[in-house]
């Protein structure tokens, strides 16, 4: 499958060792492109170590990033076969393996969903049956996700060249960029009481949107927030009332793993309520809707974030 290892491509290996430019991995015959996207300066955590005591092990990049997902039909090798010639390709290029595992080790749907991979169907990956690598050369790094379906294979390749992301300053004041008006975004959760309780008795249910839950994770940080705060007064105030919280996703992943990970998101803001604002739990209950009523396209990065969410529904039929 990995035939005509052409002179060509040995120099491009052997020079980028030498300049730390990023490697050009060659994939298996019959392997075609399923997705790509490119940032010139952004930031990026890569993993470096399993799912351990609620975390995974990670470095901070800034830089220019690209992911690339491949699809590689009516492959049958194992995720090991298909992740070894481009392991192998990356240390004859002079990179480091910094991190490697598969499935269990890695942390299974934990790790997997810290991982921030293109959606399906491009990049499938099997809960059950996948692998990772991170690897360094110099200032380049690059992260390989590996996986199957029954019928094919499919493969994620990141890559990270870290460098100063600062704008450069133009010496012409007069060539500075103007201020751009701001793009529309969802309305934020009232977060005031009075607000809160109109909105939510008004419409139903009120997204609660400074929760911030990065792709694959069901963490909620620490600190004070707003919607949280109105909510809980609200609920205290009035006692009859119970909500729902339900949890939404991206479209990363199959439907059973995002209704079990947005239900995880719900769960922690219900905890978070009870623990930290002192709301009667018999008045909140958590569920996970998936990625089946997205407010945005799944096709961009800022349309996932905004699916990404936790909504109060009111569930109470009269006050």
């Amino acid at each position: 499958m990995y035939a005509r290892a052409a002179i060509a491509f040995g120099l491009a290996l052997l020079a980028s060792a030498a300049q730390g430019e990023p490697v050009t991995l060659k994939l298996p015959g019959g392997a075609s492109q399923s997705a790509q996207e490119a940032s010139p300066a952004t930031s990026y955590k890569l993993a470096i170590g399993p799912w351990q005591d609620d975390e995974v092990k990670s470095l901070t990049l800034e830089g220019a990033r690209s992911d690339t997902a491949w699809r590689l039909r009516s492959n049958q090798n194992t995720t090991l076969q298909i992740l070894a010639p481009l392991r192998d390709q990356l240390q004859q290029a002079g990179y480091t393996i910094l991190f490697e595992c598969a499935t269990d080790a890695c942390g299974g749907f934990d790790f997997r969903y810290r991982l921030d991979l293109l959606p399906e169907p491009s990049m499938h990956v099997d809960l059950g049956d996948f692998r990772y690598l991170a690897a360094r050369n110099g200032s380049d790094y690059v992260a390989i996700t590996v996986s199957r379906s029954s019928e094919s294979g499919f493969v994620q390749v990141t890559d990270m060249s870290v460098q100063d992301v600062t704008p450069a300053q133009p010496d012409n004041p007069l060539a500075a960029p103007q201020t751009a008006a701001p793009l529309p975004t969802t309305a934020e959760a009232p977060t005031t009481p009075t607000a809160f309780a109109q909105a939510l008795e008004a419409q139903g249910s009120v997204a609660l949107d400074d929760l911030d839950f990065p792709s694959g994770a069901a963490d909620l940080g620490p600190g004070e927030f707003g919607s949280l705060k109105a909510l809980a007064d609200y609920l205290k105030a009035n006692s009859a009332m119970q909500v729902m919280l339900v949890g939404h996703t991206d479209a990363v992943g199959s439907l059973a793993a995002n209704i079990a990970l947005s239900k995880k998101r719900a769960e922690a803001v219900r905890s978070k309520l009870v623990s930290d604002y002192g709301v009667d739990p018999n008045q909140i209950s958590a569920e996970g809707a998936g990625f089946l009523a997205p407010r945005a396209s799944n096709l961009t990065k800022e349309g996932r974030e905004k699916n990404r969410r936790v909504e109060a529904v009111l569930t109470s039929t009269r006050s």
